[in-house]
C-alpha cells in the first residue's frame, strides 16, 4: 500500500491506510462508501495521485478509494460531448476527442499523467485557461456517490440547463469532500487552430509583468505563460535549448486566431514586448518549434523539483497586481534566504511559486515554511487567492480562514455538514 500513501505533494506526515480499494464501477464506489459509513471509516479518494496540494494524502486507518481502473471514455461527436470515468487520463480524453476532430481544452501541465477525476475535484486549469477557461467551463454533468452511498446523476449532455440548483458546479472543485464523482459529461469544442508563438525575455521582472498587463488589456491570446530566472535555468539544465540564463523573466505567448489574424496578433504583442524593454523577442509559426517552447514551460515544475525538495504554491491575483506579487515573492525569497522559482499562467494571474530547500537542513526548512506562509499572506493582501487551480488540499488548509470571510467559511462548513454529516469524505482536506 506504500504507493497509495502520498500524492505528488509528498506530505511527510502521510498516514497508513487500513485498506486500498481499486474500484471498477459506480456500484463498487457505493459499496465502499456504505461500508465506510456503517463503520465510521474515513475515505480518501485518489485518482492518479498527481495532486500538488496533498488532496489525496492518506491518513492513518483510512480507506483509500482508487479510481485508477475506471478509465472508460465515450465520445459523441453529434452532441460534442465525452462521457468519461474519473480514472481516465486528461491526455487520453484529448486523444479520444481528437479522433473526431474535437478538442478538450483544459490542459494542466501534468495533462499526460493527471486523471479527469482529479481535474474535476480541483477544478483544474492549465496553459490555455487565459482564453478557453477552466475545467468547470467544460463540465455539463456528473454522477456522484454521496456520503450515504446514494448514486445521484446531475446534469447531462445539454448546453443549457437551469432546472434546480446548479449542483454540478458545487461538486466540481469540492476536492472529494462532498461526494465521489464516478462519471463526467464533458463539453468538447472544434479542434484548436494552429498557433503562432512568440517568446520574449526581459532583464527586469517588472517589465515582464507590465507586458502581461498591457497584452491582456486589449487582447486574449490562447496562451500567456511566465517563467522567472530560476525556472529558466532549471529548464535549460534539462533541455539545453539555449534559453537566456541571464534573463530575469521569459514570456511564452501563443495566438490561435484564424488565418492571418494570428500573425497580426503576434505582431501587436511583439510591439508591446519591445515597448516594455524586452531584451529579445522571437516569433515563429512553425508548429514544432512553438511546441518545443510550450514543452519547456510544461516541464518547469519537474525541472525545479530536481534541485531539491519543494513547497509548491498556487496563489493568484488580479492581473493589475501580478507585478506586486512577483516582486513581493522575490523580496520574500531574499529576506528568508531561500530559493523561490516562479512560473505562472500569467494571462489569468495564477502563479506557481516553488520554494526549494534541503529537507535535511532544519533551519532551511523552517525558513522555507515561513516564506510559504508569507507568500500566501501577500496574495491575500493583494486581493488574490491562496489557490487558483490546485485546490486547498491539506497544505493550504490553515490559510483558508484568512482568505474566506467568517460568513463564507461558515457557509462552506454548513454545506459540508449537510452532505457529509459523519465527516468521512476526505477529512482534513479543505475543512478541519
Amino acid at each position: 500500500m506504500e504507493k497509495y500513501r502520498r500524492d505528488r505533494a509528498n506530505d511527510p506526515n502521510a498516514g497508513v491506510p487500513l485498506a486500498v480499494i481499486r474500484v471498477e464501477s459506480a456500484q463498487d464506489v457505493q459499496t465502499v462508501v456504505r461500508f465506510a459509513a456503517e463503520h465510521s471509516l474515513p475515505i480518501i479518494t485518489r485518482g492518479a495521485g498527481s495532486s500538488l496540494s496533498g488532496g489525496s494524502t492518506a491518513i492513518d486507518g483510512c480507506l483509500v478509494l482508487s479510481t485508477e481502473r475506471m478509465t472508460a471514455i465515450e465520445v459523441d461527436p453529434r452532441t460534442r460531448t465525452a462521457v468519461v470515468q474519473p480514472g481516465a487520463m486528461n491526455a487520453d480524453v484529448k486523444a479520444a476527442a481528437a479522433a473526431h476532430d474535437l478538442w478538450y481544452p483544459p490542459d494542466p501541465s501534468s495533462f499526460e499523467f493527471c486523471s479527469i477525476g482529479g481535474n474535476l475535484a480541483t477544478n483544474a486549469g492549465g496553459l490555455c485557461c487565459v482564453k478557453y477557461g477552466v475545467t468547470t467551463d467544460y463540465v455539463l454533468g456528473v454522477d456522484v456517490v454521496t456520503a450515504d452511498g446514494e448514486l445521484v446523476e446531475l446534469g447531462g449532455p445539454r448546453l443549457k440547463d437551469v432546472a434546480g440548483l446548479p449542483l454540478t458546479k458545487l461538486f466540481v472543485g469540492s476536492e472529494g469532500t462532498l461526494g465521489i464523482i464516478t462519471r463526467g459529461v464533458l463539453r468538447l469544442i472544434p479542434a484548436q487552430r494552429p498557433a503562432a508563438t512568440l517568446v520574449a525575455t526581459f532583464a527586469q521582472l517588472a517589465d515582464a509583468c507590465q507586458t502581461v498587463q498591457d497584452i491582456t488589456r486589449g487582447m486574449r491570446p490562447s496562451m500567456l505563460e511566465f517563467m522567472d530566472q530560476v525556472c529558466i535555468n532549471a529548464v535549460e539544465d534539462e533541455t539545453a535549448m539555449e534559453l537566456d540564463r541571464s534573463a530575469a523573466a521569459m514570456l511564452i505567448i501563443q495566438s490561435d486566431e484564424p488565418g492571418t489574424h494570428a500573425g497580426a496578433e503576434i505582431d501587436q504583442i511583439r510591439i508591446i514586448c519591445e515597448k516594455n524593454s524586452a531584451t529579445e523577442v522571437y516569433a515563429t509559426d512553425d508548429a514544432d518549434e512553438g511546441e518545443a517552447f510550450v514543452q519547456a514551460r510544461r516541464i518547469a515544475i519537474p525541472s525545479v523539483e530536481r534541485k531539491g525538495a519543494v513547497l509548491l504554491e498556487d496563489v493568484g491575483v488580479p492581473i493589475p497586481q501580478l507585478g506586486d506579487l512577483v516582486l513581493g515573492i522575490d523580496a520574500i525569497a531574499r529576506n528568508r534566504d531561500v530559493t523561490v522559482a516562479v512560473m505562472a499562467h500569467a494571462g489569468d494571474g495564477n502563479t506557481h511559486p516553488l520554494i526549494v530547500f534541503d529537507p535535511a537542513d532544519a533551519e532551511q526548512l523552517e525558513r522555507a515554511e515561513l516564506a510559504y506562509g508569507e507568500i500566501m499572506d501577500l496574495a491575500i493582501e493583494l486581493g488574490g487567492t491562496i489557490t487558483g487551480e490546485h485546490g486547498v488540499g491539506r497544505l493550504k488548509q490553515p490559510w483558508l480562514k484568512d482568505y474566506l470571510s467568517p460568513q463564507a467559511l461558515a457557509l462552506n462548513q454548513k454545506i459540508k455538514d449537510a452532505l457529509d454529516p459523519q465527516g468521512i469524505l476526505n477529512p482534513g482536506v479543505v475543512f478541519n
